[in-house]
């Protein structure tokens, strides 16, 4: 099946905060790219936002798909970002399932993304993907704005639950560091 060219828009109404959101984490992490699926009104379905690197965001608003251009001034105040810095590739290996990262590398960016799940708000729920040394396994992290769930950390596709004990922050959704 051909992927229908998706309509070009300037806005996309009381979504434009959560592009704004999540383009300006894009950038501030290094993310490859970073996607929420926000809850629609009643009797709608969610939308998902997708937005990667220099590429169009797109909008999937159910019976509607619409694309931004990528650095398009919205209508929407700058977001308040969970303090998130940019880190090298992770070295990884898939037959093994393991990453090696800086100290604290895999917390901090777990406490990023749960930060950024928790501006989002209610049960919405952030997924955001990182560069590894290996370019068929990005390294992912989703989490639920309530952190009603364990975050969940994605290898290619490979997926575990990160135990708090793995994250800077353990349970404090602002990422901070403890002492």
């Amino acid at each position: 099946m051909v992927d229908e060219p998706r309509e070009v828009v300037a806005s996309v109404g009381a979504l434009d905060s959560v592009v704004v959101l999540l383009r300006e984490f894009l950038h501030r992490s290094g993310a490859l790219r970073a996607v929420a699926l926000v809850e629609g009104a009643p009797g709608e379905q969610p939308a998902v936002v997708d937005c990667a690197r220099l590429t169009p965001i797109e909008v999937d608003l159910g019976e509607r798909r619409v694309a931004l251009p990528h650095a398009l001034e919205l209508d929407a105040p700058p977001p308040d970002l969970p303090e998130v810095r940019r880190l090298p590739p992770f070295d990884v290996d898939r037959a093994e399932a393991t990453i090696s990262a800086p100290l604290g590398g895999v917390g901090h960016l777990a406490d990023g993304v749960a930060a950024l799940a928790a501006r989002l708000g209610g049960r919405n729920v952030a997924m955001v993907q990182f560069e590894t040394t290996d370019p068929g396994a990005p390294l992912a992290f989703t989490a639920r704005a309530d952190a009603s769930e364990p975050i969940v950390v994605a290898l290619g596709d490979d997926e575990y639950e990160l135990p708090v004990s793995s994250r800077r922050g353990g349970a404090d959704r602002g990422g901070s560091d403890p002492a």
